[in-house]
């Protein structure tokens, strides 16, 4: 059975593994399809019960075959350097390519667009296709993600006492803050905590795990709105509607019903569920979840560095920022006051939000596709305008500026405005859409992380003194 096609996080074999994912074209993604339907089981649990005992002796032959193999070498820079560019983590649901972005199994962000099942014809991918994707490294049929949708709604209510804690916060309380107090609320319900106060063996871990998991997905849309409704519309909550899929019930229970927002909301969250394993908020769930943490304890603390100025919160400075650009300069802006207005932010000691990236060194896939989406929908807004001039103008300034290693945007630079286009104005909330999003890509390889045994995460710390002493005993010095 064919499991993924993504490959190892070996950086010795970096270039390897560019050859092999310039292969995931699309027709295999293709044959893919054709071997996910040749099975009619529309239980997801029953297709990673199948999946799971391969895994798990392929990681076993893995560690007993190469387990010393080595995977470069460790800089005082690095060390330094907030462990940029090391070669630590074992991360199964994505791989980030610095010139060709994400892949989620393998698969790139237009071939998902392509092969991912859509709520309509020619339509963005619904986001439980990709969960499933990621998962069990197959394309799923309609069918599978129809079943899929209907489990995500079926474990969706969420008990008063979580709407209870929420409330117990001023409104004045940055959604984030809330969010997490309602994803620590709703952990009085996890299954694995339960279970493992019962004495289940280890290996039997990946199941109340997987009962967690699918459970804190279904309900942080439900959480998530409700804080939006609570702070922005007078606590008229909306309730799910059963007819809906997981991208388009999102969006109907913030208050936005228009065929496009739903469309909107499911390219979002696909497009944000997962960035390989490095990143704040993905790191921060796994190294929680390695000291056997429940999936709620370790998702509420990612979201807690999702939080943070440098990772989930950029999507909310970008469209702060572009908003001052309009109120300093105005809608129509020409090219050279637009430069100037850059410096000055530069000069002012603060950074250009939305540009540069802490791996990739092109511009992000996951902007070029929401672009695309604007040149499709909103090509005359004047924000989108604004945001394609800032294409034109900030990658040389920042290259002028020599400090720079990806002068390009990020996926910050644009969802802000699409949000805005359809009437989520409230960019202080953007923040949580990225949370409920990225639960999909951290449950998924929480999943895995207890399938496969992973240990408890522990590297080496060292003083300045002992990188001192080491380095003047180097024999280069």
């Amino acid at each position: 059975m064919v499991f993924f096609r993504s490959v190892p996080l070996l950086s010795r074999l970096r270039s390897h593994a560019h050859q092999v994912q310039k292969q995931s074209n699309l027709s295999n993604s293709f044959r893919w399809i054709q071997t996910q339907t040749i099975s009619s089981d529309l239980d997801l649990h029953s297709q990673l019960k199948e999946l799971i005992p391969e895994q798990q002796e392929r990681l076993k032959k893995l560690k007993s075959e190469y387990g010393k193999v080595q995977l470069g070498n460790i800089t005082v820079d690095m060390v330094l350097g907030g462990m940029r560019g090391m070669t630590g983590l074992l991360w199964e649901t994505s791989l980030l390519d610095p010139d060709e972005g994400i892949r989620f199994r393998g698969m790139s962000i237009p071939e998902c667009q392509k092969l991912l099942p859509a709520a309509k014809p020619g339509g963005e991918p619904l986001p439980e296709g990709l969960l499933w994707l990621l998962l069990t490294g197959k394309v799923p049929t309609k069918e599978q993600v129809g079943a899929l949708s209907k489990e995500l709604r079926d474990r969706a209510s969420v008990p008063d006492y979580v709407f209870k804690a929420i409330d117990a916060l001023p409104v004045t309380a940055h959604p984030m803050t809330q969010f997490a107090t309602g994803v620590m609320a709703l952990q009085v319900q996890s299954e694995f905590q339960k279970a493992y106060e019962k004495g289940i063996h280890k290996s039997k871990y990946w199941e109340p795990t997987y009962e967690d998991s699918l459970s804190l997905i279904a309900r942080v849309p439900v959480v998530a709105s409700y804080i939006y409704r609570r702070i922005y519309k007078d606590g008229k909550v909306i309730p799910m509607n059963d007819s809906l899929d997981y991208g388009g019930n999102f969006s109907h229970m913030l208050g936005f019903d228009s065929p496009e927002m739903q469309e909107l909301m499911r390219l979002y969250v696909t497009i944000h569920s997962d960035h390989e394993g490095g990143n704040v908020s993905a790191h921060t769930g796994h190294l929680v979840a390695s000291a056997l943490s429940d999936p709620y304890l370790s998702f509420a603390a990612a979201l807690n560095g999702l939080a943070g100025p440098l990772h989930g919160l950029a999507n909310q400075e970008v469209l702060l920022w572009i908003k001052s650009v309009v109120e300093e300069c105005g809608e129509n802006i020409t090219t050279e006051q637009l430069k100037d207005y850059v410096w000055k932010t530069l000069n002012s000691g603060k950074v250009v939000p939305g540009f540069g990236h802490g791996v990739l060194r092109k511009t992000d896939p996951r902007y070029t596709c929401q672009r695309e989406f604007a040149l499709k929908h909103l090509p005359d807004d004047p924000l989108f305008q604004l945001v394609s001039k800032l294409y034109e103008v900030v990658p040389p300034v920042l290259t002028q500026l020599g400090k720079v290693k990806n002068p390009w945007p990020n996926v910050d630079a644009h969802s802000g405005v699409l949000l805005n286009y359809y009437g989520l104005t409230e960019a202080r909330y953007y923040t949580v859409l990225f949370g409920v999003s990225r639960s999909i890509g951290i449950c998924s390889q929480l999943i895995w992380d207890r399938a496969l045994g992973l240990p408890l995460e522990r590297p080496k710390s060292v003083t300045m003194e002992l990188l001192e002493n080491h380095c003047k005993k180097a024999p280069d010095n």
